[in-house]
């Protein structure tokens, strides 16, 4: 039985596979860094989603990868964790 990490590097041998996760990256990677901020200041999604004036359901959303948020809300997302967004294009 071969674990994950195995498993992944079998999928990504595909080109098809290995773009669709390259292009999804960013959006992975932004969700991870928000759920990581908000543990470590020990927020609860619905704590979180009060701070930033929503429902506990969109933190939810957001931290799924189910949506694609706007820019006006990550930046409140990011003063409600006490931290700021850096965009860049490259």
């Amino acid at each position: 039985m071969e674990n994950y990490k195995q498993f992944k590097v079998k999928l990504l041998k595909d080109r098809k596979i290995l773009k669709a996760y390259e292009d999804i990256g960013p959006e992975f990677n932004l969700v991870r860094m928000i759920i990581q901020k908000r543990i470590k200041e020990g927020l609860t999604q619905k704590e979180l989603a009060l701070k930033v004036g929503t429902k506990q359901s969109a933190i939810s959303r957001l931290e799924s990868g189910a949506y694609n948020p706007t820019v006006s809300i990550l930046r409140k997302v990011a003063e409600a964790l006490d931290a700021q967004i850096k965009i860049s294009i490259r």
